[in-house]
């Protein structure tokens, strides 16, 4: 699938790609043989996007822009944990996954932690439209300048992280998940209570 911004593509682990162009918008892309090269094996040592927060680490603050709620920072979440999805209206497993953050959210488990949705997508109308049709009231926000995207790693999506009440990413998992089933919850709980 195409669009303004660069090519959609899905990976053969059914992964939503976003491509260098969208993810670095006016990175110079001259580079040489030799530095292409090395950035290539350095990318895959890591396999971090350049300013990632990897899991360990804590989220630098950084302006959200609202979507179905008041724009905010990432340090306005302090104290409680965070489970915080990376999606965009176009990647189908970011849809199918939508209704299970949905109920997560909605849950008694809920209660414990917040879940917050950032969208990656180019048009604001496009984000806000699928969460109307999907019936989705947790927090959502977007992310025109890919500043969330970069630091969080979403090369692919969906990418959902657990963060603990001071910001600190404790999991970061890629991949379409039935949020609220219960083994699935029974993991989010035992993460935040290890993470204390």
């Amino acid at each position: 699938m195409a669009s303004a911004s660069g090519t959609r593509q899905i990976d053969q682990s059914g992964l939503c790609i976003v491509s260098e162009r969208q993810r670095q918008p006016g990175m110079k892309r001259q580079l040489f043989i030799g530095g292409l090269f090395f950035a290539a094996l350095i990318q895959a040592a890591i396999a971090a996007t350049p300013g990632e927060v990897l899991a360990g680490q804590v989220l630098r603050d950084s302006p959200m822009q609202g979507l179905n709620a008041p724009s905010r920072k990432f340090s306005d979440f302090r104290g409680k944990p965070l489970i915080v999805n990376v999606w965009a209206s176009w990647c189908g497993p970011c849809r199918e996954e939508m209704a299970s953050l949905e109920r997560l959210a909605k849950s008694p488990g809920g209660k414990a932690f917040q879940v917050v949705g950032i969208s990656t997508d180019d048009y604001p109308e496009r984000a806000m439209a699928l969460l109307i049709r999907k019936k989705i009231t947790f927090e959502n926000y977007v992310d025109q300048r890919l500043v969330l995207e970069n630091m969080l790693g979403a090369n692919r999506i969906p990418l959902t992280l657990l963060v603990d009440a001071e910001g600190r990413v404790l999991v970061k998992h890629y991949g379409a998940v039935e949020w609220d089933s219960p083994e699935t919850m029974a993991l989010i709980a035992k993460t935040f209570r290890r993470s204390k």
